[in-house]
């Protein structure tokens, strides 16, 4: 089992971790004191992730999967968008969520739409929008609506915690054709910027992740051609919430790898820290190590498993295998691992880890949102266990 990363994306991974370090870094704290303002930097930038995506693999959050059919053993779009985002949240997470064209839904068109979608939708920056008022990580109670009228479904509902909900040219909106199917008849419906009946009513003032915009958004007799609904119409209640889960099948390893570069730089900064007290060969017995040295060589063990789950979530995800489980896992750890190290490492640096002098108070607090989003640490034991048990979500609940 070869654990390095894949060779051909050595040039990709390079190019991040510059962009981390002389483009993201510079302007990490800037555009966390400015809430809500659009990081300009980032249009140069994301015309240059568009010259990649250009080739085959590149960095794109969309996370393509194998074309239909092809069942060749391949390291691919998934695992070079996780391999790049990695180097990109060492730099700045916020920064990296408001990165155009890069957005969640994208990955939704990538894992549900058919082939004519996937070319129509081809370049757009789409938003994802699942979570309700009263629906947090529980996607199958969804409550907003869509029901068929001629050539359209017409939405109404309201969602919340939109990542870039006001900026993305459109939005991925998860809505239940028939409540009385349950999550059978949830289906995702692409909406374009300014249809008329959708409405941005907030934006939200966070904790972290400052420079990504967090939109609430309402939906009120929001007509959608009905060609815009990914995938297939049809509801199969014998598949069940198959169809749109395959969506965080693609995007949990994603936002595990978000969490693995943020809690990245918070290790590397306090490994620099306390350099003169770490054996950098790894000679020196655990057990006779500094109290300080212990806590980070456990850090650097524990993240260092998250990383390899979520390579192997990513891998499956290339390779069309089922990977709901992994996709699970990786995100479990990752996010739990991810709030660990960097609120230790704030703690570890004293005055240091708590002033703005450091970005490791900010790391702290971007990392938070990664153990949440995509579904928390409760409803990912809960998937795991559904998976490890057999039992499905009617059965273990």
């Amino acid at each position: 089992m070869n654990l390095q990363n894949p060779k051909k994306f050595k040039l990709l991974i390079d190019q991040a971790h510059e962009v981390a370090l002389n483009v993201l870094r510079p302007i990490s704290r800037k555009y966390d004191k400015a809430e809500h303002a659009y990081p300009k930097e980032l249009d140069m930038l994301a015309s240059v992730v568009d010259g990649m995506n250009a080739g085959s693999e590149g960095m794109n959050a969309g996370a393509a999967v194998n074309k239909r059919g092809d069942t060749s053993n391949k390291n691919g779009v998934n695992m070079s968008t996780a391999l790049s985002i990695i180097e990109m949240c060492y730099g700045d997470t916020g920064l990296l969520l408001s990165m155009p064209r890069q957005g969640l839904g994208n990955s939704a068109i990538a894992a549900v739409a058919n082939e004519e979608q996937l070319t129509r939708f081809e370049g757009t920056w789409a938003a994802m929008a699942i979570t309700e008022p009263g629906c947090g990580s529980d996607s199958a109670a969804i409550r907003t609506t869509a029901t068929k009228d001629g050539d359209d479904y017409i939405l109404n509902g309201e969602k919340i915690f939109v990542t870039s909900g006001e900026r993305a040219d459109s939005v991925v909106v998860w809505a239940t054709l028939d409540k009385s199917l349950g999550r059978a008849a949830i289906k995702s419906f692409v909406v374009l910027k300014g249809t008329p009946g959708m409405k941005v009513e907030r934006l939200e003032h966070k904790l972290g992740i400052k420079a990504s915009d967090t939109a609430a958004i309402s939906f009120v007799d929001c007509r959608v051609p009905a060609a815009n609904l990914l995938g297939n119409a049809d509801i199969d209640v014998a598949k069940g919430f198959a169809g749109v889960m395959e969506t965080f099948d693609n995007t949990r390893p994603l936002v595990a790898a978000m969490a693995i570069g943020c809690s990245k730089a918070s290790l590397e900064r306090i490994k620099e820290i306390f350099k003169d007290q770490l054996d950098t060969d790894y000679g020196t017995p655990y057990l006779q190590t500094s109290h300080i040295a212990a806590q980070i060589y456990r850090m650097e063990a524990e993240w260092e498993a998250a990383r390899l789950l979520m390579l192997k979530a990513a891998w499956m995800a290339d390779n069309r295998k089922p990977n709901s489980r992994e996709a699970s896992i990786a995100k479990a750890k990752a996010g739990r691992i991810a709030n660990e190290i960097t609120l230790k490492c704030v703690e570890l640096a004293s005055s240091a880890g708590y002033s703005e002098t450091e970005l490791l108070e900010k790391w702290a607090r971007d990392s938070k949102i990664l153990d949440i989003f995509e579904g928390t640490q409760q409803i990912q034991q809960l998937i795991i266990a559904r998976r490890e048990l057999g039992k499905s979500s009617s059965e273990l609940k």
